[in-house]
């Protein structure tokens, strides 16, 4: 008994010491390779089990680690194996035990704790580690009852599976001891040092290792496993430096200013996460990615580097941009555009092009996208019809970055239509000059001739002519008489051209009079609208508005009105007028030919039922001696759109969706469905801008969506369907009701 003490002696003087080393290592951090595990006590429970070698018949556990919230962390605490009460003896060999298990592939170094014991007849108390073969190799022993809890700590050069805290009847096998009366022994506080030098496996790949430019905010997945105490920690690095740290869930406590683990092993062996990385952190370019993980012990593993490029801004405009041919107008609807890209240096080469082109009417085809690695030209642009119209283009890069707001624009002037030339009538105050009119509203009068020949000869004559622009889309031909003509008649003739090139000829005045001068004895005594009996005033009227050139709503029904005059500006009543509506093309109607009667003031009216665009020509063929005439006019009709929009109210980021119907009356609608645009109201510039282009199945409906990103606060924002102008479409732009949505970010 006394060798028993005195080995327990030793052990008590050597806890002593290595438990003020242990207090002086508490505060820092655990070194690599090994964690500490703290047991019943600082509000922990205990990952040990209980046995007994009797099969229950001999002893007893007890077991109280976690004291409530508030109290002395270690009063009362304790792990005990007690003698069972009404039991003689026990046979020799035989015991109770706490053990703790070290996690696969590690080992126990140091064990530290608190003991204290009731102890009689043969029954002690034993503290030792697994050891090879399945031996218990004691590193502390107690025979004699001792109540004070007393420290005590030991270390293993050679890392040990397990420990065990025994109660035994410490005779031989063939011998027992009394069980009256009873022993007990006690244990807690512990530490235990668990060697762990395997390191973990670690994982990443995801969106953001897909291959390719990355932009914007991209999703990582990551994972890891680990075969000893656990994974702790996921870490996520670019370039050197940490971008995501993921703590795995561990049984844990923060005791003395070091992490313990409260259980053997704390964390789990296989852990995965995710995380959405803002690579507008990055610059553009190539970046180095990594993910490492950590376990409980602080061994770190880490994935080789892969690249991953970056590129979260757009190109700079397009340089130089320039038209093949130069920005004048043009007969060919052809256009072909170049320019130069700038230098992209890190981020991302260029993908190609976006481009929109919008002109007169409401034109717009919306944002359209040309790819091509380096893309530096558009070529075979056309518009639908005469006009001066602007490209915008600007560059999208491989990452998908663009930015409208860098768009350069040039202007695409298209003139295929010849322009109108027509003479006016020789006034009296000028019986000797003649003057022709040129008038074109697209490119705009270029320059003309006038030339003439006797009645009855082939050849024509050119006469000096003076070229004048009066007024924006119109100029004048003036050329003075011949001094010397013979008397007889004279014909004229007006050659024109616009700016584009565009030419065309006349030989009559505005109402279709053929212009003629006749030459008497005393000089020029008739010439043009001398000859003339008749003449038309007619006009469209819708709504208080009159005009030779109106535009109406779909649906609407506008009135011709007008009045038959003689040469002396009085109405001729009681004349039969015959008024021809040729619609646009596109339309299923056929030309109509009605007629009127004039009043006896010579006036006359004729409702115009609703339908297409059309031209409408009113037209007295004459009678003798009064002469014929004629009057064009043109009838537009705006397209008829209806649109709904729902939700009306909505958040940042959530999509409204967009329906409604384009109108066909009289009008196929086109093969490829009829183009719309989605506009909205921008307050600033008091203009409407284009939001979306879409197009209308074979029955006119259509369907869109459109996600608001970059609302902030509330806005109101009024939206509408356009209908846009398209060849063979007979009708003119047509726009929808407008609709609010409120959006909230």
């Amino acid at each position: 008994m006394s060798g028993i003490r005195h080995g327990l002696g030793r052990t008590l003087a050597l806890g002593v010491a290595l438990g003020l080393t242990l207090l002086l290592l508490a505060a820092k951090e655990a070194t690599a390779g090994k964690y500490a595990v703290a047991q019943c006590g600082w509000y922990v429970g205990a990952d040990a089990s209980w046995a007994d070698t009797t099969g229950g018949a001999k002893f007893r556990p007890d077991a109280w680690c976690v004291p409530p919230a508030g109290q002395d962390p270690f009063d009362g605490t304790h792990l005990k194996s007690f003698t069972r009460d009404g039991q003689a003896t026990v046979s020799g060999t035989r015991f109770a035990r706490w053990r703790w298990e070290a996690p696969a592939g590690t080992g126990i170094t140091q064990v530290r704790g608190t003991w204290w014991h009731t102890l009689h007849d043969g029954i002690e108390q034993r503290l030792g580690v697994a050891g090879a073969g399945g031996g218990f190799d004691v590193f502390a022993s107690a025979a004699a009852t001792d109540t004070t809890p007393r420290e005590f700590v030991a270390g293993f050069s050679t890392p040990r599976p397990a420990i065990e805290d025994r109660l035994l009847c410490a005779r031989t096998e063939s011998r027992w001891c009394n069980l009256e009366p009873g022993s007990w022994s006690a244990i807690r506080a512990l530490t235990l040092t668990v060697e762990d030098d395997r390191a973990p496996s670690a994982g990443v790949g995801g969106e953001l290792t897909a291959g390719g430019w990355r932009r914007g905010t991209q999703a990582i997945a990551f994972w890891g496993s680990d075969a000893g105490g656990g994974l702790r920690f996921g870490e996520t690095i670019v370039d050197g430096n940490r971008v995501n740290l993921a703590e795995y869930p561990c049984a844990k406590s923060l005791i003395g200013g070091e992490w313990r683990a409260t259980r053997m092993q704390p964390c789990a062996l296989a852990a995965s996460a995710g995380a959405a990385l803002d690579t507008t952190r990055f610059s553009d370019g190539p970046h180095s990615l990594r993910h490492c993980a950590t376990d409980f012990a602080a061994n770190v593993a880490c994935t080789p580097d892969q690249a991953v490029r970056v590129d979260n801004n757009p190109p700079a405009h397009p340089r130089n941009l320039s038209l093949l041919g130069g920005d004048g107008w043009r007969r060919t609807n052809d256009f072909d555009v170049a320019w130069e890209n700038p230098d992209q240096g890190q981020a991302s080469p260029i993908a190609g092009a976006s481009w929109r082109i919008a002109g007169p009417d409401g034109y717009d085809t919306g944002a359209r996208f040309a790819a091509g690695t380096g893309l530096a030209s558009l070529q075979d642009l056309s518009v639908p019809r005469a006009g001066d119209y602007v490209l915008s283009a600007w560059l999208r890069d491989e990452a998908g970055n663009e930015a409208p707001a860098s768009a350069v624009s040039l202007s695409l002037r298209f003139d295929d239509v010849p322009p109108s030339v027509a003479f006016e009538p020789i006034g009296g105050e000028t019986p000797n000059r003649v003057v022709a009119r040129i008038d074109d509203a697209d490119a705009g009068p270029g320059g003309g001739q006038i030339a003439y020949r006797r009645a009855g000869q082939a050849s024509w004559r050119e006469l000096p002519t003076k070229f004048e622009r009066d007024a924006p889309g119109s100029a004048r031909l003036t050329a003075q008489l011949p001094k010397g003509l013979a008397r007889g008649t004279y014909l004229f003739r007006a050659d024109g051209a616009d700016a584009a090139g565009n030419g065309t000829s006349t030989t009559r005045l505005d109402d279709g009079e053929e212009m003629t001068v006749r030459i008497g004895r005393h000089g020029v005594n008739r010439g043009g609208r001398g000859a003339r009996r008749t003449r038309i005033f007619a006009q469209l009227r819708w709504r208080g508005g009159s005009r030779s050139h109106l535009t109406v709503p779909f649906g609407a029904t506008a009135t011709l009105s007008g009045r038959l005059l003689d040469f002396h500006g009085r109405g001729i009543a009681r004349r039969r007028l015959r008024i021809v509506s040729r619609p646009s093309r596109g339309a299923l109607r056929s030309p109509r030919a009605d007629s009127v009667m004039t009043g006896s003031s010579g006036g006359f009216a004729l409702p115009l039922a609703a339908g297409p665009s059309r031209r409408i020509s009113v037209s007295f063929p004459g009678e003798a001696p009064l002469g014929g005439a004629i009057r064009a006019l043109s009838l537009r009709v705006r397209s008829g759109i209806e649109l709904e929009a729902a939700p009306t109210s909505l958040h940042t980021g959530e999509t409204v969706r967009f329906r409604g119907r384009v109108r066909g009356g009289g009008a196929p609608v086109p093969r490829r469905g009829k183009l719309v645009a989605i506009q909205y109201f921008e307050q600033a510039a008091h203009r409407w801008r284009p939001v979306l282009v879409t197009r209308t199945d074979h029955s006119g409906r259509f369907r869109a969506s459109y996600r608001f990103r970059y609302v902030s606060g509330s806005a109101s924002i009024r939206l509408r369907a356009a209908a846009l102008a398209e060849e063979r479409w007979p009708y003119a732009p047509g726009f929808s009701p407008p609709v609010a949505v409120r959006v909230t970010g």
